[in-house]
C-alpha cells in the first residue's frame, strides 16, 4: 500500500498442557513456549509496530510466589527488546550456572516468563498515543488469584463512551477512557461478581475460606462472565484474556469482522491472528488450523479442557476484505489465491484502457505487498494474448510461414521491476518544497524498461487511500521514465466510508475518494447536497437512533464509479506530469468474487455491519462539515 495505513494490532496466545520437564525431554529445552511465542509475534510483526507486550502466569505456585509476568516496550524494535529482557537472566544462567537451564522446577520457581500460560501482542494504534502505558497486555491485580486479570486485543469499539459511563454508574473510577481500559475493567466487574457469588455460595455450604478459592477457580463461568460483559459491545474484535489461576478465552464478535486461528493437540493449544504463523511454528498442515467462530469464546480450562462456547448470536458473516487485500501477509493458502484473482479480475478493464496494445505496455507493481496481484494481472493478460495467438494461428492457415508463427508464440505481457524503494533514505528537510522534492526520490526506477513516447505503463497497488504518496512521489517517479500514459490499478474498490473496526481511517476528509466527491458536488453547483447530507446526520447522532443509518451514502449516489476515479486521478496527478493518467479500481462485485467467505466491505460501500458503524459514518461527515479534526469514534 503506497499510502502508510495502520492496522489494529495481533495476538498470540500459547497454552502448555504438559509439565515444563516434557518439552525440556522432548525438545530440548525448558524455553518451549517462550520460543513459540517469539516466533509468532515475529511473524506478525506486520500487524504492529507501535508496541508490543507479553504477559505469562505459572499454574499452581505457591503463595509468596510471583505467577504473573508482563513486560511492555514501544521501543522501535518492541519484539526484540522484550524477548532480550526475557532471556538476559538465562544468557546469565547459561554463563554461570548451565545447569539450572535444566532444572525446570528451579525456572519456574526463580526466573519470570517460564510459566504455562502466555500471551502476546503487537499493536498499531488507531485510538490513544504510542506510549508504553498503550502497550497491552493490560493487567487488572489482585490478592485473589481468581480475579487477576490479563487483557490484549485485536479491536476497535465504537462505543467506548457508553461502556465508560456504564462503570462509572456502577460505582466505578476508571481511570482512563481508552477502549482497551474500559474492556478490562467491564470484564473485570463481571468476573468479581462471579466471585462474590461462587464465594457467598460456597460460604453457605460450609466450606472455609481457604477451601473456597480452589472451588472458586474450578467453577468459575467464563462464558457468562463474557455474555454479561459483552452485552453491549458494538464494534469488530478479538479479545484475548487469562484470568490468574489459569483459565484463559479468545472471544471473537459476532460479524467474525477481526479474525483469529486456534490449534490444539495434547501438547498445547496456540491462538493467533493469522493461520499461517501456526502452520509455519508448529509444521502443521492447513486443515489442522481452526477458526474461533464469530460470537464464540474459545475458553481454555486450567484442567486443559479446549473447547468454544457461544457468547453473542452471531450475525451476518462480513469478516473485513482488507485482512485478504493487504493487513494479513499473503503467505496465507487462501489469501494467496484470492489476491491473484482480485489481480486477474481488473485485467478487462486494463485492457480497455491500453486499447489492448500489449506490444507497448508494461505492467509492474508497487508496492511489494501487491505483488501476489501482480502475479494474477500477468496471468490474465498470458490467458487473453492465449486466444489471440490462437485467433493469429488459425488465420494464417494449414502451412504457415515460421517467421511469422514465431512472432505469435512469442507474445507475452512485459512485466518488469519498475520501481525499487530505497529503504535508507530519510528526510530531515523542513522546507515543504523541498521535502516534497526529496519524498519523490524514495523510490528508484529501473531506466530501460518503458520506450518512451510509446508505451503504456501499468502499475497495480493494493489501494489508494489518501492518494498523497501516489502525488509527491510515485507518479512523478514513474513519470520519469517517459511512458506515453501511465495507468495506477488498485486491487481494491474505491476508500469512501471511515473504518471504525480496526484500520486506522477515522477522518473522512483523508480519503481521496471523498475528497473527488465534494469536488464533483461542488463543481456541479450541488452543495446543497452536502447540506442536506449534514442535516441528515445531525439528526441520527443528536437523536441517538437506535438503528442510525449511513446517511453520508447520498454523497456518492450522485456520481457513477467512473466519473469519481476520473476526478481522482485529476486529483492525485502532479501539475508538472507528462504522461496521460488513468486510474481504474476494483469493483465491489469482484471483490466479492474473489473473497466470497469475506464480505466485509462498509469502507467500500457504507454497509457497516453495527449500528456504531453508521453512527461513525455520520459523526465523521459532521466533523469534516464543521471542520473538526477529531476522530469519529
Amino acid at each position: 500500500m503506497s499510502d502508510a495505513l495502520n492496522h489494529e494490532c495481533g495476538i498470540a496466545m500459547i497454552r502448555l498442557l504438559k509439565p515444563l520437564d516434557f518439552y525440556l525431554e522432548k525438545y530440548g529445552t525448558s524455553l518451549y513456549g517462550v520460543n513459540k511465542l517469539y516466533l509468532l509475534m515475529e511473524k506478525q510483526h506486520n500487524r504492529g509496530q507501535d508496541g508490543a507486550g507479553v504477559a505469562s502466569i505459572k499454574l499452581n505456585m505457591p503463595p509468596g510466589k510471583k505467577y504473573i509476568s508482563r513486560y511492555r516496550s514501544a521501543e522501535k524494535n518492541a519484539i526484540a527488546d522484550i524477548f532480550g529482557v526475557i532471556n538476559r537472566p538465562l544468557e546469565e544462567l547459561k554463563e554461570h550456572h548451565p545447569e539450572l537451564l535444566f532444572d525446570t522446577e528451579w525456572l519456574k520457581n526463580n526466573v519470570e516468563f517460564t510459566g504455562e500460560l502466555m500471551l502476546g501482542h503487537v499493536r498499531y494504534g488507531t485510538y490513544g498515543g504510542n506510549t508504553i502505558e498503550s502497550c497491552h497486555p493490560f493487567l487488572r491485580q489482585n490478592n485473589w488469584m481468581t480475579r487477576n486479570l490479563v487483557v490484549a486485543g485485536n479491536f476497535n469499539l465504537t462505543n467506548v463512551e457508553e461502556l465508560f459511563n456504564n462503570l462509572v454508574e456502577v460505582g466505578q473510577h476508571p481511570r482512563e477512557k481508552a477502549d482497551t481500559v474500559t474492556v478490562m475493567e467491564n470484564i473485570g466487574h463481571f468476573l468479581d461478581e462471579e466471585n462474590d457469588d461462587l464465594y457467598y455460595r460456597y460460604k453457605m455450604e460450609g466450606f472455609t475460606k481457604q477451601q473456597i478459592s480452589p472451588l472458586i477457580a474450578d467453577n468459575i463461568d467464563i462464558g457468562g462472565i463474557l455474555r454479561r460483559s459483552s452485552k453491549r459491545w458494538d464494534g469488530g474484535y478479538v479479545m484475548a484474556g487469562l484470568f490468574g489461576h489459569g483459565d484463559a478465552f479468545v472471544l471473537r464478535d459476532p460479524s467474525g469482522i477481526r479474525p483469529a486461528w486456534y490449534y490444539a493437540d495434547e501438547e498445547v493449544v496456540v491462538v493467533t491472528s493469522e493461520r499461517p504463523q501456526i502452520q509455519t511454528a508448529f509444521n502443521i498442515p492447513l486443515a489442522a488450523v481452526k477458526e474461533v467462530k464469530p460470537g464464540h469464546a474459545l475458553i481454555i480450562r486450567k484442567n486443559g479442557k479446549v473447547y468454544q462456547e457461544l457468547i453473542k448470536d452471531p450475525l451476518p458473516r462480513l469478516s473485513c476484505s482488507f485482512e485478504r487485500i493487504y493487513f494479513s501477509r499473503g503467505s496465507d493458502a487462501d489469501i494467496y489465491k484470492e489476491r491473484k484473482a482480485l489481480g486477474k479480475l481488473l485485467c478487462p478493464n486494463i485492457l480497455n484502457a491500453v486499447d489492448k496494445d500489449l506490444r507497448n505496455t508494461v505492467f509492474s507493481y508497487i508496492p511489494n505487498t501487491a505483488e501476489v496481484a501482480f502475479y494474477g494481472m500477468v496471468q490474465g493478460m498470458e490467458e487473453y494474448l492465449s486466444t489471440v495467438k490462437k485467433r493469429k494461428i488459425l488465420a494464417l492457415g494449414s502451412n504457415p510461414d515460421p517467421d511469422k508463427l514465431e512472432e505469435i508464440l512469442s507474445m507475452r505481457p512485459r512485466a518488469e521491476k519498475i520501481a525499487i524503494k530505497d529503504a535508507k533514505l530519510r528526510t530531515f528537510i523542513t522546507n515543504d518544497q523541498d521535502r516534497t522534492d526529496m519524498v519523490a526520490h524514495v523510490y528508484d526506477v529501473t531506466y530501460g524498461t518503458v520506450n518512451a513516447g510509446i508505451d503504456n505503463l501499468v502499475v497495480i497497488d493494493d489501494s489508494i487511500v489518501r492518494g498523497t504518496t501516489l502525488k509527491n512521489s510515485i507518479l512523478r517517479m514513474l513519470d520519469r521514465l517517459n511512458p506515453r500514459k501511465i495507468v495506477i490499478v488498485s486491487s481494491a474498490p474505491q476508500i469512501r466510508y471511515p473504518d471504525c473496526y480496526g484500520i486506522d481511517m477515522a477522518k473522512i476528509a483523508d480519503l481521496v475518494a471523498f475528497r473527488a466527491a465534494i469536488e464533483l458536488l461542488e463543481e456541479n453547483n450541488m452543495e446543497h447536497v452536502i447540506d442536506e447530507v449534514y442535516e441528515a446526520c445531525l439528526d441520527q447522532v443528536n437523536n441517538h437512533a437506535a438503528e442510525p443509518q449511513n446517511r453520508m451514502m447520498r454523497i456518492y449516489e450522485q456520481f457513477t464509479y467512473e466519473q469519481i476515479s476520473k476526478r481522482i486521478a485529476k486529483i492525485v496527478t502532479p501539475d508538472d506530469c507528462l504522461a496521460d493518467v488513468e486510474i481504474i479500481y476494483q469493483t465491489i462485485d469482484d471483490l466479492h468474487l474473489a473473497c466470497p467467505n469475506h464480505l466485509g466491505d462498509w469502507y467500500f460501500s457504507g454497509n457497516y455491519p453495527t449500528p456504531g458503524g453508521n453512527r461513525v459514518a455520520c459523526q465523521a461527515f459532521i466533523n469534516y462539515v464543521n471542520g473538526s479534526n477529531e476522530r469519529a469514534y
